[in-house]
């Protein structure tokens, strides 16, 4: 199965309280104001929030599936996900939730415990 910017929707929208606002001409997945989630201009990847400290271990875990833009994510709590090297639409879920979880207002997150919130610290976005 090929994952596709319209899976990306479905699922993100699909998050409590999310939305959808452009932000730099792309579509932009947002919680509580806060952006988790933004397809590229090509539909071929999406960004989602991700702690610096994580980045280099999904990165080196999995570089067909994790990158980051040099010079654009540097300093950015930011990871890229090639759309085609995610097995699934559940492990897309898993990816978009971690990064809800991240942006999410913590009442809110506690107030879905079947999302991972209720306090608890992810440490990341998911692996597959």
């Amino acid at each position: 199965m090929v994952t596709t910017a319209q899976d990306v929707r479905t699922i993100a929208l699909s998050l409590p309280d999310s939305s959808e606002k452009p932000a730099w001409g792309m579509p932009a997945f947002r919680v509580g104001g806060k952006i988790f989630a933004a397809l590229a201009d090509d539909d071929t990847s999406i960004g989602v929030k991700c702690p610096q400290e994580d980045r280099a271990e999904l990165i080196a875990a999995e570089p067909e599936k994790f990158f980051v833009r040099a010079g654009h994510d540097d300093n950015y709590a930011w990871l890229r996900v090639r759309l085609a090297a995610v097995q699934d639409a559940e492990e897309l879920r898993s990816i978009l939730t971690d990064s809800w979880l991240q942006a999410a207002p913590k009442r809110l997150s506690a107030a879905h415990p079947e999302l991972g919130g209720g306090g608890t610290d992810r440490g990341g976005t998911a692996r597959g």
